[in-house]
């Protein structure tokens, strides 16, 4: 009964007239006394912010503020996988071969997340990771390694919560919502970064769109609060040690490692 509610709730509440009143909201002026009681809210470190608040016209100009130069240390380790996001890191698992992944109990397909059964062969067997990032979260995304990118695509149209209640009552919103994929191939092989757009705005906005791209390098940001889902190859990811889930991530971190195969194995 619980689920039925919340789907109808969302529905009625995520149309493209609601939608729309949000955006032109939060990016208008009329937003922008709001900002103190946003940073208050949430708790956010105006230390690391790259402009004064007084700076930031609207709410959207805080949301999707950029950092202090050095503010996000990357990794220097060759192997390593530098978390892309600050976030939370929710869930951990494997890529089963019948292309499905279990996230917080709910069962998603694969197919449908990304689209191409193809693509989707190399990685069945291998790793995937949730990171999600609340309305207190930095929201620009970074390169978790350096490599060249394969392949850029869209899917979805709509997109509902992916927050606690999301994710428990919501229909695979993972798999469901607006999403941007970008798949970044180097030596150790590929890896997918699925960037799920959240509840009313589906503004993912990409700000480099080089063919090649640097370990921490910023290439996009989500316009409010969303998820990535990282997918790797078989047999090529680690997840370090240390990290036991649900982990605090911040960009540049090291939260795993990639193994070069030797030719032949």
């Amino acid at each position: 009964m619980y689920q039925t509610f919340y789907r109808i709730l969302i529905e009625l509440t995520n149309g493209r007239v609601s939608s729309g009143l949000l955006k032109q909201f939060s990016q208008s002026k009329l937003s922008k006394p709001l900002i103190p009681f946003y940073i208050k809210q949430f708790n956010l470190n105006q230390q690391e912010f790259g402009d004064d608040k007084k700076s930031y016209t609207n709410l959207h100009d805080l949301f999707t503020r950029q950092l202090k130069q050095g503010a996000r240390p990357v990794t220097t380790e060759n192997s390593s996988v530098a978390s892309p996001v600050d976030g939370v890191l929710e869930d951990a698992g494997e890529i089963r071969t019948d292309k499905k992944i279990v996230v917080k109990g709910k069962v998603y397909s694969m197919e449908e997340m990304v689209g191409d059964a193809q693509f989707l062969e190399k990685y069945l067997g291998g790793k995937y990771l949730v990171l999600y990032l609340s309305p207190s979260h930095y929201h620009r995304i970074h390169a978790p390694i350096s490599g060249s990118v394969v392949k850029r695509w869209t899917l979805g149209k709509k997109s509902y919560p992916v927050n606690k209640w999301g994710m428990k009552y919501g229909k695979e919103p993972l798999a469901k919502n607006y999403r941007t994929i970008t798949e970044l191939q180097n030596e150790a092989g590929c890896l997918t970064m699925v960037k799920v757009g959240a509840m009313f705005i589906n503004s993912i906005v990409i700000t480099d769109d080089s063919q090649q791209l640097e370990k921490g390098q910023e290439f996009s940001y989500f316009s409010f609060g969303s998820t990535v889902v990282l997918l790797f190859e078989r047999d090529r990811f680690q997840l370090v040690e240390k990290i036991s889930i649900p982990a605090e991530v911040r960009v540049g971190e090291t939260i795993g490692h990639l193994t070069v195969k030797e030719e032949g194995v």
